[in-house]
This record gives structure tokens, C-alpha cells and sequence, in this order.
């Protein structure tokens, strides 16, 4: 398929240095990247988070109710000063 592209000046001087050096093609270059773009950010869109739970009813009663930073006191009671 034939499509036009716009590329930045320097970009395309340093893409046909590759080009003269490597023996091939703009075409070939730009598909390459391409192909390397879009690999990368398939494995990057493929995490998922695996959901991990423990038995237990939930929160202390204690705690239900309390603002984050009462509990983060909570945890750390006891330790260092």
C-alpha cells in the first residue's frame, strides 16, 4: 500500500546514511521500525495486573472507618522514633 509521510529533515539525511551504508531501502528501513514500534508496545500494553486476595472479612473494625494516614500510623507504631 502507498502512502506519503512526513519526516523530518535530519531525520531523513541520517535515514539515507543508513540507507547508502546498510545496502537497502527506505521502505525496508521504515517497515523495520515499524515493526519494532509496534512490537514493543504490544508487550507493554500485555501486562495485567494479577489480582491477589487474602481470606479474612476485610478491614479491623479499628481501622474501618480511619483516614490512610491513622492507619499508616498504626503500622508503624513501635518502630524507630
Amino acid at each position: 500500500m502507498k502512502t506519503t509521510v512526513e519526516i523530518a529533515d535530519a531525520l531523513l539525511t541520517e535515514a539515507r546514511k543508513v540507507i547508502r551504508r546498510d545496502g537497502t531501502t527506505l521502505r525496508a528501513l521504515v517497515e523495520a521500525g515499524l515493526r519494532d514500534q509496534l512490537r514493543a508496545r504490544r508487550k507493554r500494553q500485555s501486562f495485567k495486573l494479577r489480582l491477589i486476595t487474602f481470606r479474612g472479612d476485610g478491614l479491623h473494625p479499628q481501622v474501618a472507618e480511619v483516614a490512610w494516614e491513622k492507619v499508616r500510623d498504626l503500622i508503624y507504631e513501635g518502630r524507630g522514633s
